[in-house]
C-alpha cells in the first residue's frame, strides 16, 4: 500500500519545507578553531570587544585639519601613519597634521583632505581653488561600525570568509559551532552497480550516491553513504531502517509509480507520515518528504539531474536547518536570458544553463540536453534556468531567476 497522493506546487512544497526547517531542533555544539569553521554554522555570537574603529579613523591619505580653517593656508605640524598616535597637543586653529589612511584623526581635527585636493603653499599646504571641506569628510567615527559588546555575528549564521575575518577582528581564535548532522544517503535500484565497476548494457552505475553526498557536505553536514537498496521489500526495509539511525534521509530512486518503486510502500509500512508525495516541477515531479520514526526523509527521483534539482529546492534547506542555520532558502538570483526559451505549460520548469556573470549584469544560457538522466549536459551548467509555470515561451532579454547550484 502506497502513501496517499499529495502533489502541491512548487511553492507549496517550499512552505511546507521552509516550516519544517524552521521547527528543527538545534543540534550540539563545539567549539573549534576559526580557520576550521570555515562552512560551519554559528551556535555563540560573535560580540565586539571594543568599539570597531576604536578611534576616530582616516580613510584617505590626506590632512587632517578643522573644516572652519581649511578655506586658508595650514601649518602642516606632522606626521601620522596608521599604527601611531598623534600625542602632540590638540590641533589649533590653521594648523594641520599629514595623516595616512587607517591612522587615527588627531584631536582637535573634524576633518580629512585627500591629499589630492591640496597643493603646497609655502611651508604649508592649502585646498585647490574651488574644493571645500565638510566637519566628518573622510573620518569614520570611533564605534560607527560596532559599539563594544554589540553583536557582530549571530547564532545561526554559516561561517565563510567574510564572517571568519569579522571574529578575527573581535580576538576569536575559536568559536562555538553546532555539530553537523549526520545524513543517510541510500541509492535504491537494482539497475546500479558500483563506480569501479564495468556496467552490463542494462546497468548504470550508482552516481547518485556520489552527488548527494558530495552536496551533503557542501550544505554543511555529514554523508553517511550506505549500500545500495535493491528492489525487494525486505531488504529495502533493513536499508531504511538504518538510514533513519541518521538525522536526516535521503534515499534516490523507487518513488515513481512502477512496480518496483517500492519506497513509499515500505515508508508507509513503517509508520511514515507524508508531507507531499509530489511536486508540480520537472525534473523532480515524484519527489516525496515525509517523516518517519521521529525522522525526516526524502524520497528524490532517481535520474541524475532530478535528484540534483530537488537536493537543491528541498533535500538542502531541510539539512541547513537541522546543521542550526538560521537562513536556509534555496539560493536564487535574477539574470538575462541569452536566447528564447520554448516549454510545455503546467509545470514550473528547471532547466540546466551556463550563468554568465559581468558587472554590468548577469547573461544565462540554456544547456542543450536530453532530459533529466543527462549528467553530461548538466555537467557543462552551473545554475537551472527557472521557467514559470503557466509560461510556454520566454524571449532572449526577459529577466529570470535563476537556481545556483
Amino acid at each position: 500500500m502506497n502513501a496517499p497522493v499529495k502533489v502541491l506546487s512548487y511553492v507549496q512544497a517550499a512552505e511546507a519545507i521552509g516550516a519544517h526547517a524552521a521547527g528543527r531542533p538545534r543540534p550540539g555544539t563545539e567549539k573549534v578553531g576559526l580557520l576550521d569553521a570555515q562552512g560551519r554554522v554559528l551556535a555563540a555570537g560573535v560580540v565586539a570587544d571594543r568599539d570597531q574603529p576604536p578611534f576616530d579613523r582616516s580613510t584617505r591619505d590626506g590632512f587632517a585639519c578643522r573644516a572652519e580653517d581649511a578655506g586658508g593656508a595650514l601649518r602642516v605640524m606632522g606626521t601620522v601613519r596608521a599604527g601611531e598616535v598623534w600625542h602632540v597637543d590638540p590641533l589649533g586653529a590653521g594648523e594641520a597634521v599629514e595623516i595616512m589612511t587607517g591612522a587615527p584623526v588627531p584631536a582637535g581635527a573634524d576633518c580629512v583632505v585627500m591629499v589630492e585636493h591640496v597643493v603646497e603653499c609655502g611651508a604649508g599646504i592649502e585646498l585647490q581653488v574651488g574644493r571645500m571641506a565638510r566637519r566628518g569628510e573622510n573620518i569614520v567615527p570611533r564605534g560607527a561600525e560596532a559599539a563594544k559588546g554589540g553583536v557582530i555575528l549571530a547564532a545561526g549564521v554559516r561561517m565563510t570568509a567574510t564572517q571568519i575575518a569579522a571574529a578575527a577582528a573581535c580576538g576569536y581564535a575559536e568559536v562555538e559551532v553546532f555539530q553537523r548532522p549526520r545524513v543517510a544517503v541510500l541509492a535504491t535500484g537494482d539497475e546500479l552497480v558500483q563506480v569501479a565497476d564495468a556496467p552490463l548494457p542494462h546497468q548504470i552505475r550508482n552516481s547518485n550516491s556520489y552527488s548527494l553526498a558530495a552536496m551533503v557536505a557542501a550544505a554543511g553536514a555529514e554523508a553517511v553513504v550506505l549500500p545500495v537498496a535493491r528492489d525487494e521489500r525486505g531488504s529495502l526495509e533493513t536499508s531504511i531502517r538504518e538510514a533513519l539511525e541518521c538525522d536526516l534521509v535521503l534515499m534516490s530512486g523507487g518513488v515513481s509509480m512502477g512496480k518496483y518503486d517500492l519506497v513509499e510502500e515500505v515508508l508507509t509500512g513503517l509508520g511514515a507520515e507524508f508531507f507531499f508525495t509530489g511536486v508540480e516541477i520537472q525534473p523532480g515531479r515524484p519527489a516525496v518528504f515525509g517523516r518517519a520514526m521521529g525522522k525526516y526523509f526524502f524520497g528524490l527521483p532517481g535520474n541524475p539531474v532530478s535528484t540534483m534539482v530537488t537536493f537543491l529546492l528541498f533535500a538542502e534547506p531541510m539539512i541547513r536547518g537541522t546543521a542550526g542555520e538560521s537562513e536556509t532558502s534555496p539560493r536564487f538570483a535574477q539574470a538575462t536570458l541569452a536566447e528564447p526559451v520554448k516549454v510545455k505549460t503546467g509545470l514550473r520548469r528547471f532547466l540546466p544553463a551556463v550563468l554568465e556573470s559581468a558587472v554590468e549584469g548577469s547573461r544565462v544560457k540554456l544547456v542543450a540536453w536530453q532530459g533529466s538522466g543527462d549528467l553530461a549536459a548538466t555537467a557543462r551548467a552551473n545554475c537551472f534556468a527557472v521557467v514559470p509555470p503557466e509560461r510556454e515561451a520566454l524571449a532572449a532579454g526577459e529577466v529570470v531567476s535563476v537556481l545556483l547550484a
